[in-house]
């Protein structure tokens, strides 16, 4: 192995990170310094200075990232309407290239000769953590632990932090490999490998509760939006963390946000995940209604298909790449007139609309009306599809001409 006077390491506290410390120690004689970054995992940091210091940092950084994280990754990925594969709001996805730059930063910062991370060699988290280093520190060695040391699964792992003398906050019962934040919470592994088992929701979840424990009435909510950027809630004006947190609590109470995911991993494989996402569910929502009044139908269509790149770029950890900067410069462009109130109904795990109003709407009760009015002329519709259908008019005639 190539020797390293100080390696920066991406801790978490959890099962990989607590054994990584020693074994870095054991493998390279390095001096190890710890940083972890606060996204908003809240009591998940509880404890972490005294954790990594014992098993062998010689210091940690808590970086609290959370304002940054929500303005400067959530809004945008939620204006641009991302979501991978239909069901993944990109929870873990977008909040890895901030923390990895924000590693590079104190690596320099503290002279390291290598960063290390405790992503497996099966997942997208290595891609993105090691896009971003490189996109910040082209020359910077990584250290990844899951690719040449000789555990080889989580058992391990716990067999080795038991020889180590570290602490575990899980058991093998419990051993789920989880991220949580402040946008959401995965659950990944154990019975969960098996796509053909339910879910033990009771077991697993902490965000809120399942639909069938939610309450038996509805709560309403109205967020209100300027360009695009959710900016109140119920007429309380929040800035953006706050705001997510405020409806992670009400999605979660009333059965919101649960995904129950088999998706097409960057590494060439499907896994099965369970996400719990209940402000950021909210907010999507939310979000396409007012949008629906509020763009025009060719950009809403092109807007469509730009959110489907958007999220692929968010999801393979590309998030600082020129393409990803262009398509948010577009994404910004479309929301100078997304402003307004949407008001929704959170019943059982269901988000239903509940009004959508807007300064800005392009919606004209005038024009769609069933009633009479004195704007539209329904006699123009005939000339339209007469154009509009010409073509199928020529083939069809030529078909009967050739005796089709």
């Amino acid at each position: 192995m190539a020797q390293f006077k100080k390696v920066v390491l991406a801790y978490s506290g959890g099962l990989d990170t607590s054994v990584i410390i020693p074994w870095l120690k054991e493998n390279y004689g390095c001096e190890v310094i710890a940083v972890s970054a606060d996204v908003g995992q809240g009591s998940e940091l509880e404890g972490l200075e005294e954790k990594a210091i014992k098993t062998g940092a010689s210091k940690l950084y808590i970086e609290d990232l959370v304002d940054e994280f929500a303005d400067g990754f959530i809004v945008p990925t939620l204006k641009a309407g991302a979501v991978y594969e239909g069901k993944y709001l990109l929870g873990t996805s977008f909040a890895r290239p901030l923390i990895a730059k924000r590693i590079v930063e104190i690596a320099k910062a503290e002279g390291a000769d290598a960063i290390c991370h405790g992503c497996t060699g099966k997942g997208n988290d290595q891609v993105r953590f090691e896009l971003t280093i490189k996109a910040f520190a082209p020359d910077m060695a990584i250290i990844a632990p899951w690719r040449i040391w000789d555990l080889k699964s989580r058992e391990d792992e716990i067999k080795y932090a038991e020889a180590h003398n570290i602490p575990l906050k899980i058991t093998r019962e419990t051993n789920y490999s989880k991220d949580k934040n402040l946008w959401h919470l995965s659950h990944e592994g154990l019975d969960l490998e098996d796509p053909a088992n339910e879910p033990h929701y009771d077991k697993i979840l902490e965000l809120g509760v399942s639909p069938e424990k939610a309450p038996d009435t509805p709560t309403y909510v109205t967020i209100g939006f300027e360009k695009g950027v959710p900016v109140s809630v119920d007429g309380v004006a929040m800035k953006a963390s706050d705001l997510i947190a405020k409806l992670n609590e009400l999605g979660g109470t009333n059965g919101i946000g649960l995904t129950d995911l088999v998706e097409n991993r960057l590494v060439g494989m499907k896994s099965r995940g369970v996400y719990e996402t209940p402000g950021g569910s909210i907010l999507h929502f939310a979000h396409e209604q007012l949008e629906s009044l509020c763009l025009d139908k060719e950009t809403m269509h092109y807007k469509q298909q730009v959110a489907l790149k958007f999220a692929d770029l968010v999801y393979n950890g590309q998030w600082y790449t020129p393409l990803r900067e262009a398509l948010s410069a577009f994404v910004d462009s479309t929301q100078e007139f997304v402003t307004g109130e949407v008001k929704l109904k959170l019943y059982k795990g269901n988000i239903i609309g509940a009004g959508t109003t807007s300064p800005y709407s392009l919606y004209s009760m005038e024009v769609a009306t069933f009633d009479e009015d004195q704007v539209y002329n329904q006699k123009d519709s005939e000339g339209f599809i007469n154009l509009f259908g010409l073509p199928l008019k020529v083939r069809a005639q030529m078909l009967a001409r050739q005796g089709q």
